[in-house]
C-alpha cells in the first residue's frame, strides 16, 4: 500500500505549553500538599488530591502533543503505527496528543558516488564518479516507503551511473552518437532521469547531478591516449593539407590571372607537388634554384 504525505493537523503550541506548566505546577503542589498535611496530622482532602493528580497527568498529555519543528524540518506524524500526517509549519506546534513524531529533514543533499570501474559502450574500461544533488519531496513515502531512503538513493545512483556509461562510448563516438567526454551535460541529464525514475517510489527528487570523474582505467590509458594523440595528429594533418590546397589553387589562379607565366600540366603538377612539400611538411624547407628545365 502506497501512503501519500498529507497535512497533519496542527497549531501554535505557546498556549499549550502555558496550559501544560500550569496543570503541573497546579498537580504537583496539591501532591506536596498533602504530604506536609498528612506529616502534619492534618486531615487530607481526597478530592483535592485527585484533582492534582488529574492535573499531573493532564499536564503529560498536553506535553506529548507539543512538539518543534526547525526551519528545513518536518515532523512525521502517527497515532499508534497510523499515519495521521505531516507538519511542515516552523516552530512550537501542538498536534493530535500521543503521537510520535519523526524527524525529517526537507533540506537540499548532496554526496559523491564511489568511483565506479565499468565498461562503456565500446567494452573499454573506465573509472567514473558523479555527484547528485536530491532532496526529500514526499515525507510519508520516504519513512514508509523505503528501509533507510540515504542509503537507497546512494545505491540507486550508483546503478543508474553504471547503467548510463555502460551506454554511451568513453570518446570517438558514431556520427548522431553522444559519448561520456565530448557530451557531458547531455550524459549528466540522462542521468539525472535515471535516478529520478529509480529514487522516486522512496518519495524523493533530484536536483541535480554531474559527472565528478571520468577517465580510462589504468591498464589501457597508456593506450587510449595514444590513440587519442593519433587521432588529433590525422584530425591536425586533414586541416593542413586542406589549407595548403586552398593555398596552391589561389596560386595558380593568380599567375594565370595575371599571366606572370604560362603553365603547362606537366609544370603545374611540379609546381603544386612543390608547393605542397613545403606547405605541409613538419620540418623547414630548404629552398633550391633550379637553372634548367624540366624537359632535360
Amino acid at each position: 500500500m502506497v501512503i501519500d504525505e498529507r497535512t497533519a493537523w496542527s497549531m501554535s503550541g505557546a498556549l499549550a505549553l502555558l496550559i501544560a506548566l500550569a496543570l503541573l505546577a497546579f498537580g504537583v503542589w496539591t501532591i506536596i500538599d498533602a504530604a506536609i498535611a498528612d506529616d502534619a496530622g492534618r486531615d487530607v482532602s481526597g478530592w483535592l488530591v485527585t484533582l492534582g493528580i488529574l492535573a499531573f497527568l493532564l499536564s503529560m498529555l498536553v506535553t506529548s502533543s507539543l512538539t518543534i519543528v526547525s526551519p528545513g524540518d518536518t515532523k512525521v506524524t502517527q497515532f499508534f503505527g497510523r499515519y495521521l500526517g505531516t507538519i511542515r509549519k516552523q516552530g512550537l506546534l501542538m498536534t493530535v496528543p500521543l503521537t510520535t513524531k519523526k524527524k525529517v529533514s526537507v533540506k537540499v543533499r548532496n554526496f559523491e558516488t564511489n568511483e565506479l570501474k565499468v565498461n562503456d559502450a565500446d567494452g573499454n574500461p573506465i573509472n567514473i564518479a558523479a555527484i547528485v544533488v536530491w532532496q526529500v519531496a514526499d515525507t510519508a513515502k520516504s519513512v514508509f516507503a523505503v528501509e533507510e531512503y540515504e542509503n537507497f538513493v546512494t545505491v540507486q545512483a550508483e546503478s543508474a551511473l553504471r547503467h548510463v556509461a555502460t551506454s554511451h562510448p568513453y570518446d570517438f563516438a558514431d556520427p548522431g552518437e553522444e559519448s561520456l567526454r565530448g557530451s557531458t551535460d547531455l550524459v549528466s541529464r540522462e542521468l539525472a532521469d535515471e535516478v529520478a525514475a529509480r529514487i522516486t517510489i522512496a518519495g524523493l527528487e533530484v536536483v541535480e547531478t554531474r559527472i565528478s570523474s571520468l577517465a580510462y582505467a589504468p591498464e589501457i590509458a597508456q593506450a587510449m591516449l595514444q590513440r587519442q594523440q593519433a587521432s588529433a595528429v590525422l584530425s591536425a594533418r586533414s586541416k593542413i593539407v586542406e589549407g595548403a590546397v586552398g593555398m596552391v589553387e589561389q596560386a595558380l589562379e593568380r599567375l594565370e590571372r595575371d599571366d606572370i607565366v604560362s603553365l603547362d600540366d606537366e609544370r603545374k603538377a611540379a609546381m603544386v607537388s612543390n608547393l605542397l612539400v613545403v606547405l605541409c611538411s613538419d620540418s623547414r624547407s630548404t629552398p633550391v634554384i633550379n637553372t634548367g628545365t624540366l624537359y632535360g
